[in-house]
């Protein structure tokens, strides 16, 4: 069973589209920068991955979440020329912080913001006539519970298109307690290397239009092959191995693959100790036996943990590497850690490979996980 995804769009820091943002992956630039919207001098670190349409002199403006959203999810319905009349199209939508900046900015400064505002639903009902809209607060998995939920709508018969979004904007809530409880100070987000030290935000917002099989009038991007979702509400912060590890194998029983049949793993990839080590042990058992195994990168390393639309974020990445046949490289990842060797982590370089299925991995605080597969449609 599959479901088609025939719309994709996204912007980054590193770029509005989504081929502006895989080719700045491929080439590999440092994309972090000084801190922007929040007062540096109130933090250890003066970094993050933020998007660069703040004003002159520096400050930040409330709804840039909604506004991203909004723009993702026109760009996504033209793609899959759905148009802008999304009154019979739900449309799901996974968030970390919904618009916690804006009342951040509202608490602080006295920003121009209404509650009406704080819901994702007002602004694609007067942009889009959007009837049936939810919002996802499930951590770093929400978009991909959301496209989870949206396969599931459309074989319970509830809708044929649905439009998944993800969007988050750094706050200073959230960018103030990770600078709090970590316990090195990252200067830069590194995957799997030695040197990882922790988490640092990133900002943007995806979205793809995924229908039933053989229902779209456009081309098709990839196909969804199977979503797992699940909560192993082992620990507040602590990944779980067994969580994580029955996740990837729901996610390959519901797609109706084995290990050796993955050609691709965009990968969590916080840059957290804890998560990098788990991650790496975890998919070393599963990959154990299956040949020379996957090819593997994380995308935050040059975006920043863009939190609950990371892991639409890396779906839509995956569709293009498999479209382009080249893998991204990990920036940074000079010398991976132990729990990692044996893994077909891209460094230095994009690798060019064919790549058929792509496995997406995203874990959050709590235990929320979710894996989802993703075909080529060739």
């Amino acid at each position: 069973m599959t479901w088609d995804i025939t719309g994709m769009s996204a912007v980054a820091n590193v770029g509005a589209t989504p081929s502006k943002i895989f080719a700045a992956l491929c080439a590999g630039r440092e994309s972090r920068r000084p801190l922007m919207a929040f007062d540096p001098d109130k933090y250890r670190a003066a970094y993050a991955y933020e998007i660069d349409d703040l004003p002159e002199g520096g400050g930040d403006l409330p709804r840039r979440a909604t506004r991203w959203l909004t723009t993702v999810v026109r760009q996504a319905a033209a793609d899959a020329g759905l148009g802008e009349d999304l009154a019979q199209v739900p449309v799901l939508v996974g968030t970390t912080m919904r618009e916690q900046r804006s009342l951040e900015l509202w608490w602080r400064d006295g920003a121009d913001v209404v509650l009406e505002d704080l819901h994702f639903g007002t602004a694609l009902a007067a942009a889009f006539g959007a009837c049936t809209t939810y919002t996802f607060a499930n951590a770093c998995s929400a978009s991909l519970y959301a496209l989870g939920l949206a396969t599931d709508m459309i074989e319970g018969g509830l809708a044929d298109t649905v439009v998944v979004a993800g969007t988050d904007a750094a706050t200073e809530g959230g960018f103030g307690t990770l600078d709090r409880v970590q316990n090195d100070l990252p200067d830069a987000l590194r995957p799997f290397d030695v040197t990882h030290k922790g988490m640092l935000m990133g900002e943007g917002a995806a979205a793809v239009v995924v229908q039933r099989a053989g229902t779209g009038s456009g081309p098709v991007h990839a196909r969804v092959r199977g979503v797992s979702m699940g909560c192993d509400a082992h620990h507040a912060t602590a990944p779980d191995p067994d969580g994580i590890t029955r996740a990837v194998l729901d996610a390959h029983r519901r797609a109706g693959v084995r290990a050796s049949d993955i050609d691709l793993v965009m990968l969590h990839g916080s840059g957290t100790p804890r998560n990098d080590t788990t991650e790496a042990s975890v998919l070393r058992q599963i990959f154990q036996g299956a040949g020379a195994g996957p090819r593997m990168t994380a995308i935050k390393a040059m975006t920043g943990h863009t939190l609950g639309g990371s892991g639409l974020l890396s779906l839509v990445m995956a569709v293009l590497a498999m479209k382009n046949e080249t893998v991204p490289p990990i920036l940074g990842l000079t010398d991976p850690i132990p729990e990692a060797a044996g893994l077909g982590l891209v460094q230095g370089s994009p690798t060019a490979d064919d790549l058929s299925l792509a496995q997406i991995d995203a874990f959050g605080f709590g235990g929320i996980n979710a894996v989802a597969i993703v075909e080529a449609a060739r």
